[in-house]
């Protein structure tokens, strides 16, 4: 089916909503992998032109290479999205570290001659040597996890997984409907979204206040843009398109009340964290600096003297006598 061409100044265009749906993080490592697979192609170019064992060595060896290098991207995928959120579990399998042994393996089988393992153990280990070099080790430690429930964590996990799932499923049922301006809208609100998200992954405390957004609601959208991509591919109904903006519209702004809610709900719990910290400090005789009592005169004779004159010459009694 054809598409409209719509741009900024087409006649009956709508203005350009502000709001930009959220790009997913990318690595910027990640297209070295497919270099290095490409320079591994001589083991699967020349594998056609050996005996049987060699052919079988070089398709191995290229395999190994290949999947190595998939498994380093896969890592590569995986640490962009720890870096991209405040707090993360570390990736429960290395990829990287997988991908750098699998891939110096197929080097060491390529490089493999009769009465020279050495020599291809060696290549090997130069080639994990420059894998890790060149990718880097993979997250080991937890970002953010300090002082979190992990049973509560895991339940928000699994929550926003089921609710990405439904997400998923939305923006495959758009596309049947050919309209990118409805594609483009259901990728800001996809982005309303994951702002829920990641407030509820920062603090696990607030899914039993997002559960329904995060479930019913998500499903409830997933159901409504299923029937309308239905009814959209037969007929083009431009009712039924504008009740599912206006539909699209509403649901987002609960979104984001539920998501302020939140924000808000986190502040006054610091600010009654604040509150109790400072009545205890109080009762031990701590008090702010901003209350504490006019500092001591200065020691100094001679800093006495410039002290009078900036307070406005009024001295100060003093035993002794002036410089």
């Amino acid at each position: 089916m054809s598409n409209r061409f719509g741009g900024r100044y087409s006649p009956g265009n709508p203005r350009p909503d502000p709001r930009r749906p959220l790009a997913p993080p990318r690595h910027p490592l990640e297209g070295r992998p497919k270099w290095i697979t490409i320079a591994a192609s001589p083991f699967l170019l020349g594998a056609f032109f050996q005996s049987p064992v060699g052919m079988a060595t070089s398709l191995a060896a290229f395999g190994l290479v290949a999947a190595g290098m998939w498994l380093t991207r896969e890592g590569l995928v995986a640490e962009a999205a720890y870096d991209a959120r405040r707090t993360a579990r570390r990736p429960a399998i290395p990829r990287k570290l997988f991908g750098g042994i699998t891939a110096a393996l197929g080097l060491a089988l390529g490089a493999h001659e009769p009465g020279a393992l050495a020599g291809a153990g060696l290549i090997g280990l130069a080639g994990l040597a420059l894998h890790w070099l060149a990718f880097g080790p993979d997250p080991m430690r937890d970002k953010g996890m300090e002082g979190l429930d992990g049973f509560q964590q895991d339940r928000a996990n699994r929550m926003i997984q089921e609710g990405q799932a439904h997400l998923d499923q939305m923006r495959d049922a758009i596309r049947r409907a050919g309209d990118r301006r409805l594609e483009a809208r259901v990728a800001m609100f996809e982005a309303t979204v994951q702002d829920l998200f990641e407030q509820v992954r920062q603090d696990p405390r607030d899914l039993s206040a997002a559960r329904r957004y995060m479930g019913i609601y998500l499903m409830g959208a997933r159901d409504a843009t299923v029937k309308f991509a239905d009814i959209a591919a037969r007929t083009q109904d431009a009712r039924a398109r504008a009740a599912y903006e206006d539909f699209l519209n509403d649901l987002e702004k609960d979104f984001i009340a539920r998501r302020d809610q939140l924000l808000e709900g986190d502040r006054s719990d610091l600010e009654i964290e604040i509150s109790v910290l400072r009545e205890r400090l109080a009762r031990e005789g701590v008090r702010p600096a901003a209350t504490d009592p006019e500092p001591p005169a200065l020691q100094s004779q001679r800093a006495q003297v410039l002290d009078d004159l900036l307070g406005g010459f009024s001295p100060r009694p003093r035993d002794g006598k002036r410089d």
